[in-house]
């Protein structure tokens, strides 16, 4: 299945790359219905690096989702769009339901100077992807207004 949200967020390009590499941000957007524990030596990077970052999951603080891994990359692009893509996934927990993880992230510059944002997972839970498919529908949604909002304050 497929997920794709693509809009324009106010703020320069430069500051959207930095907040893709963010932890902080990766945090703020998913709050209150995901939060994430770093289970790296020393905790969260400053920024993303290309590599395995595993983390922890509950759902609204509390519920335990389980473990997965975020493994990014940054593939290289001649057209001025940056991208990142985490093709990492569940390592056990009700989070493992989903099978196939693919999400990519993408930003360019607009016009205006502001950024056009692409994001898309591509994602398989087997036979219950249709009943997974709305619920995770539903927290990008949520995911894309939480960007919309925090963007203003990227400069």
């Amino acid at each position: 299945m497929r997920i794709f949200l693509k809009f324009v967020i106010d703020c320069p390009p430069d500051a959207a790359w930095w907040a893709l590499r963010s932890p902080a941000v990766f945090r703020a957007v998913g709050r209150p219905f995901l939060t994430f524990e770093s289970l790296e030596k020393d905790g969260f990077p400053q920024a993303w690096g290309p590599g395995i970052h595993p983390v922890r999951a509950k759902a609204l603080g509390r519920l335990p989702m389980g473990e997965q891994i975020i493994d990014l990359s940054y593939p290289r692009r001649r057209d001025g769009v940056r991208m990142e893509v985490d093709s990492g996934g569940a390592l056990n927990g009700a989070m493992s339901i989903i099978t196939r993880w693919h999400h990519s992230m993408a930003v360019s510059a607009t016009d205006d100077g502001r950024t056009l944002y692409r994001d898309q997972l591509r994602f398989s839970a087997g036979p219950l992807t249709l009943l997974v498919w709305p619920v995770l529908w539903a927290f990008w949604q949520w995911r894309g207004g939480r960007i919309r909002s925090l963007a203003r304050d990227w400069r």
